[in-house]
């Protein structure tokens, strides 16, 4: 294997994957780091908190600096006595204004502060959102690193049964050549080989789709030549089911962000209420007239009150009350959900554990099977029958073993994400 100083870097591929396994959290940092998905969600987020801006801005003063200029020309019927009218031009008239306009929200019955109090809540649900993008980014690079592990290991398996199957050729050929077995078995023997053979281009190429996965998981080149340590072992965990479910409502993102809509839809409730209520508004300006700019100023209170809108105010309260009604009940849903998720996930990783204890049973019963039977075949008392029932059994126990260790890895990613972490 080449050393990081003279290994040519791939391009998009990060430097500290050049050279070496990487371990399933490197993978993890590596995908957190570079996926483009992370960074939309960061940008949502900050598109998020200019709109609580936005909501505040009319509860602070407002300048507004005013220029204009007009130019009039009138002309006039005029008449005097019993004379006749006649049209009369009059001089042509100039104005100027500048002036600097000052006005000042004083009373609004709460209505912005309700509607930035929304916004604020709908920023916090893109920070949850960043945070379940990054829960299933993690959730995926687990699953596609032990997909990858699951493929390495069924190619040691198919390699291993290559050998046997090849092993059992040659003994059925010298057997045949010596004339104590018939042409038949060479002819089995052969079969079993090519099945072998198979079976082992199957599984590279299965492996090459894992890494394909792992790579775009973690956002580099699907050409790089990743490399992970081996992980596939069964640990055994205990699991405490009521702690599990408080956490999840605790740390899943999902049931964080149905209670904060909740808490915005609230928000806008109140503020489509406020709606029925007036603005009080101070108001201001300083500037001249005239090409002189003359001192001019003014100062003003307004008090805006549509009294009839067409109804549309009471169809917008009663919006907002059925969408608090509706977030409120999406709150409860997703709890329902949430710890459904987790029974779930819990119910797997028990399973599969179970599986991985009956499979390595398997294994070593397998093992003894088939020593036995090529011990039969090597004496002259068994078939070639028997003996390639007991390798394929063999090769399938081992398969099933390895499957069982797989999806205990992947029982245990999901089981992190159905609790909410990464």
């Amino acid at each position: 294997m080449p050393t990081p100083s003279t290994q040519t870097q791939t391009p998009g591929q990060p430097t500290q994957i050049i050279g070496r396994a990487l371990t399933l959290e490197e993978c993890i940092a590596i995908a957190l780091e570079g996926q483009p998905t992370i960074q939309e969600r960061l940008a949502n987020y900050a598109a998020a908190r200019y709109r609580v801006n936005q909501a505040f801005a009319p509860l602070l003063p407002q300048f507004t600096g005013q220029v204009s200029a007009n130019r009039s020309h009138n002309t006039v019927l005029s008449g005097s006595g019993g004379g006749i009218p006649t049209l009369q031009d009059r001089q042509w008239g100039d104005t100027f204004t500048a002036q600097i306009l000052l006005s000042q929200l004083l009373f609004d019955f709460g209505k912005n502060l309700a509607e930035t109090e929304g916004r604020r809540k709908l920023a916090e649900v893109e920070v949850e959102n960043v945070e379940l993008q990054r829960q299933l980014i993690s959730a995926t690079v687990k699953e596609a690193y032990t997909n990858t592990l699951f493929s390495q290991r069924l190619i040691r398996v198919q390699e291993q049964a290559q050998e046997r199957a090849e092993l059992n050729l040659r003994s059925a050929k010298g057997f045949f050549e010596v004339g104590t077995r018939p042409k038949s078995d060479v002819a089995r023997a052969e079969v079993d080989v090519a099945n072998a053979k198979l079976d082992l281009i199957r599984a590279k190429n299965a492996l090459r789709t894992a890494i394909v996965a792992l790579n775009t998981a973690m956002a580099i080149n699907v050409d790089s030549p990743t490399q992970i340590v081996d992980n596939l072992v069964y640990q055994p965990v205990s699991l405490d089911r009521q702690q599990l479910r408080a956490d999840s409502l605790r740390q899943r993102p999902e049931y964080r962000s149905a209670k904060l809509t909740a808490a915005a839809a609230e928000a806008r409730e109140r503020k489509a209420f406020r709606d029925f209520f007036p603005d009080v508004t101070g108001q201001g300006a300083y500037g001249g007239t005239q090409k002189d700019l003359n001192e001019a100023w003014s100062v003003g209170v307004t008090l805006n009150w549509p009294l009839f809108d067409g109804g549309g105010r009471i169809a917008r309260y009663q919006e907002s009350k059925a969408l608090f009604e509706s977030a409120k009940a999406a709150v409860k849903s997703t709890e329902l959900n949430v710890i459904q998720n987790v029974e779930q996930a819990e119910i797997a990783v028990e399973e599969a554990a179970e599986r991985i204890l009956a499979a390595q049973a398997l294994v070593a019963s397998a093992q003894e099977n088939f020593r036995l039977a090529q011990g039969r075949f090597d004496a002259g008392v068994g078939t070639i029958l028997e003996l390639t029932d007991a390798q394929l059994a063999l090769t399938q126990a081992q398969n099933t073993e390895s499957q069982a260790l797989a999806d205990y890895r992947i029982s245990l990613a999901r089981l992190d994400r159905a609790v909410g972490r990464r």
